[in-house]
């Protein structure tokens, strides 16, 4: 049986850009190591305001940012040093760990006034023992990620393992994140491996036990059930889930098990001790000064991931 359905909601990132923001919730904050689930796009707008859609550098700990672009392309700079461009059907995790900065920047303005950008970006908590990690960045191409398909279905393996499926995303706890692609009337099931899951409808909708569910939901179920899925027109899934982490505390950008670390990298980042990116330093996302503890799991709109 379906354990809730969380609807997502609108939230600001940038002027001019919009996303629907999935996770956390209030009502069920997290599905496996997952808390934060945006999904942004596709976006069309004039090139004349294009680089205000930046995303300024800012800072992380505690988790593993996911991007996936379905479209467009955004280029990544941390304070590693790493300058990536970041492409449709990629994967590019970015472990936090003991503390990160990073931007996001829109240097295609073709891309954003053609409507091609289209984004999905998570949040990966890390276990305990890993979260004061030394802080990574990997890009896995296209390529390196298992595709299966059957009639109807197409699906891409992003990370962890799922339907027998397994590639080289090095993860840090028993997870699954897979893009999903189904024509209409095609039959589609959950993985049994993993005790959390969820399916958020990117486009499309889907029939569950004779009840239909339209894009911009995400279907969150029980362990040990397995829901017969059916497309009710074309449509696009993210599923993913696994194992649970134990309770994560998470502001602003922050995710972590203990509050104490929160304040901690408040304070770091507001001293200057976590490094912006050596190619991009001259500017910077500045801690916001509402600092109640957000449990609703909205951060402020300066940065999407």
């Amino acid at each position: 049986m379906l354990d809730i359905v969380i609807e997502a909601r609108k939230a600001s990132i940038a002027p001019g850009m919009d996303v629907k923001r999935i996770l956390p919730y209030r009502l069920h904050r997290m599905i496996g190591p997952f808390i934060f689930m945006d999904h942004a796009g596709p976006v069309a707008i004039q090139p004349s305001v294009s680089t205000s859609m930046d995303v300024l550098p800012h800072p992380h700990i505690g988790l593993s940012t996911v991007s996936y672009l379905f479209g467009g392309q955004v280029t990544h700079r941390d304070s590693l040093g790493v300058e990536q461009v970041i492409r449709p059907g990629e994967v590019n995790w970015m472990t936090a760990g003991k503390g990160i900065s990073h931007s996001e920047r829109f240097e295609d303005p073709s891309v954003l006034a053609g409507g091609k950008l289209e984004l999905i970006q998570t949040w990966v908590a890390l276990p305990e023992k890993d979260e004061e990690s030394e802080p990574a960045f990997d890009n896995y191409k296209a390529d390196e990620l298992p595709v299966f398909t059957d009639t109807g279905v197409w699906m891409r393996l992003i990370a962890g393992n799922a339907y027998g499926l397994n590639n080289q995303v090095k993860t840090h706890s028993p997870l699954f994140y897979i893009h999903v692609v189904l024509q209409k009337g095609a039959h589609f099931g959950l993985p049994h491996e993993h005790p959390e899951r969820g399916v958020y409808i990117a486009k499309g909708s889907l029939e569950v036990s004779g009840v239909a569910y339209p894009a911009g939901q995400l279907l969150v179920f029980s362990n040990g059930v397995d829901p017969l899925i059916i497309a009710r027109e074309p449509s696009v899934l993210m599923l993913l889930g696994g194992e649970h982490l134990g309770q994560r505390h998470i502001w602003w950008n922050f995710v972590s098990s203990r509050k104490e670390r929160i304040e901690q990298a408040k304070a770091d980042w507001k001293e200057g001790r976590i490094s912006l990116p050596p190619t991009d330093n001259t500017e910077f996302v500045p801690l916001p000064e509402d600092h109640r503890n957000n449990t609703a799991g909205n951060p402020p709109p300066e940065a999407l991931s």
